[in-house]
C-alpha cells in the first residue's frame, strides 16, 4: 500500500474532530477578507475529491493522464458551501475521501507506476510536473493527498 493512502486516512481521522470543533458560526467566517471560509475550503475539498475520483478511475482505462479541469472558485460559489450545513459538509468530505483511499489502495501497482508521456499535470496537479516529463498515477494520487492536507492546515491551523 502506498504511504499516501495511510497518510490520507490519518489526515481524515485527525481532521474530522478538529473540523467539528470549529462549530457552526466560525465555519462561516473567512480567515481574512477575500479568503474562503472553512465551509468553502471543505466544499473545495469535496469538489477536488469528486473531480479526482473520476480522474483516478479514468486513468485505469486510458494511456494518458489528460483530464478536464474546473473553475474552483465558480464551483465553490455556485454550490453555496457557505450556507450548507457544517456537519453535512464534514461528513461528505470524510466519506468521499475514505472511498478515495480505498480506490487508491485497490489500484494495481502496474497502473500506479506506469509512466505516461501525455498528461496535463502541468495544469491540474497541486505541485505541477512539466508537460515534457512523464508522469505517473502514483504521483498524481500523492499530489492529491498533499493538496488535501495543505487546505486542511488552512482550516484547523490558520496562519
Amino acid at each position: 500500500m502506498p504511504g499516501y493512502v495511510l497518510d490520507l486516512r490519518n489526515a481524515i481521522k485527525k481532521a474530522t474532530p478538529l473540523l467539528k470543533n470549529i462549530g457552526d458560526d466560525l465555519s462561516r467566517q473567512p480567515r481574512s477578507p477575500g479568503k474562503w471560509s472553512p465551509r468553502e475550503v471543505i466544499g473545495h475539498l469535496i469538489d477536488s475529491a469528486s473531480n479526482n475520483h473520476q480522474r483516478f478511475i479514468r486513468a485505469l482505462f486510458q494511456d494518458d493522464l489528460v483530464f478536464p479541469g474546473y473553475d474552483q472558485d465558480a464551483w465553490v460559489t455556485v454550490q453555496s458551501y457557505r450556507d450548507a450545513p457544517w456537519d453535512d459538509l464534514i461528513e461528505l468530505w470524510r466519506l468521499f475521501n475514505l472511498h478515495i483511499a480505498r480506490v487508491m489502495e485497490a489500484t494495481p501497482e502496474q497502473q500506479l507506476r506506469k509512466p505516461r508521456a501525455r498528461h496535463n499535470l502541468d495544469v491540474l496537479a497541486w505541485k505541477t510536473i512539466p508537460r515534457e516529463k512523464p508522469a505517473t498515477l502514483d504521483y498524481f494520487m500523492a499530489d492529491y493527498v498533499g493538496h488535501l492536507k495543505h487546505h486542511l492546515n488552512q482550516v484547523v491551523k490558520p496562519d
